[in-house]
């Protein structure tokens, strides 16, 4: 039994090791000729940075929308209870003239 346990342990360590090393392999800089890295740096980082701006723009949305969600839900729930306090103190003449109380 120790040694299925052990066995998918050592397969899910090569797993992740094969993973991570597809990963740290994408981040390595391969470039070799020097004029076209320092064109490559300069185009990565106004990309990095277009990308930034455009995940942080994305998130305020988002934050927004959500507030927006919220004060409108905040807003309903207010007028429903508004409603039932209504519905909780409007006089009922049916009920009193059932009752005998008015005319």
């Amino acid at each position: 039994m120790t040694e299925i346990s052990t066995s998918r342990s050592l397969r899910f360590q090569l797993f992740f090791a094969s993973v991570s090393l597809h990963f740290i392999s994408g981040f390595c800089d391969d470039s070799t000729d020097s004029k076209n890295s320092s064109k490559t740096k300069h185009d990565t980082v106004n990309n990095t940075g277009a990308k930034v701006v455009l995940i942080l723009l994305g998130l305020i949305a988002v934050g927004l929308f959500s507030f927006f969600l919220f004060k409108l839900w905040h807003k309903k729930k207010r007028d429903e209870q508004y409603a039932r306090l209504l519905k909780l103190f409007e006089e009922d003449d049916e009920l009193e003239l059932e009752l005998g109380l008015r005319d």
